[in-house]
């Protein structure tokens, strides 16, 4: 088990044992977390992370102290930077899903992560935009389908994001097909959205989510765009009862 795993799993008593051993460190409150750091060989933001999100921390208060931390407000407000602000720089794509992992167990956390999620995912959107970076948008596309798959989304943050108007990073993930499969809201739903993208049907198409009676419906809808109306009318062709 690596040891980001280990403090983010830990029962108080562990986790006062990995850290009540640099009590007599020779620093300062600013350096204590840069010299555990490099005795654990695991990263300040990793540490962060993962004492911020296990949730025995809170009722640990002498723990703070040990990494340099005034109270717990000061701990959680770091946590949160690192948390929206790193895109698998200094938290990789596995310790963000251990997180995740974790917080759908604990209400009052995941609470909190809902809230969060809206900034990190701003953030590597926009890293994406500006770098186009392959790693980042494969990474991206995995962290996205736990958060639906985890329970992380509610049907708040699945219905923000269907109401967002052409959506390239909605059709980069196919997102409204892992929103179908999370069953957070019906494929019928969806369908008639005129927000989603014909784009985006096609997928719901290609993946059987539709009775042919509802494509024929939409198909009639005369308000249906030239695209969008092509897409449906090729699949009925293809798809012959």
């Amino acid at each position: 088990m690596s040891k980001f795993k280990q403090i983010l799993q830990a029962e108080a008593e562990d986790l006062l044992r990995i850290f009540y051993e640099f009590r007599n460190l020779d620093s300062t409150p600013e350096q204590r977390l840069d010299a555990i750091s490099r005795e654990l060989k695991t990263r300040v933001a990793q540490i962060v992370t993962a004492v911020g999100f296990n949730p025995v921390t809170a009722h640990l208060p002498e723990i703070l102290p040990l990494l340099g931390f005034a109270n717990l407000e000061e701990l959680h407000a770091r946590r949160n930077d690192i948390f929206t602000g790193d895109i698998y720089k200094y938290l990789s794509l596995e310790n963000v899903l251990t997180i995740y992992d974790l917080v759908k167990q604990h209400p009052e956390y995941l609470q909190v992560m809902r809230y969060l999620l809206k900034r990190r995912l701003a953030n590597i959107e926009r890293q994406i935009e500006a770098t186009v970076n392959s790693l980042i948008i494969e990474k991206y596309k995995a962290e996205m389908r736990a958060i639906y798959n985890d329970g992380i989304a509610d049907i708040e943050f699945a219905e923000e994001r269907l109401n967002t108007k052409d959506s390239g990073f909605r059709a980069l993930l196919n997102e409204v097909c892992i929103i179908i499969e999370s069953k957070l809201i019906p494929a019928g739903d969806i369908f008639f959205r005129d927000s989603i993208l014909p784009q985006e049907k096609h997928k719901i198409l290609s993946k059987g989510l539709m009775p042919r009676d509802l494509i024929q419906t939409r198909l009639d809808d005369a308000a249906v765009s030239q695209e969008e109306r092509k897409i449906l009318y090729d699949y009925l062709k293809q798809n012959r009862a």
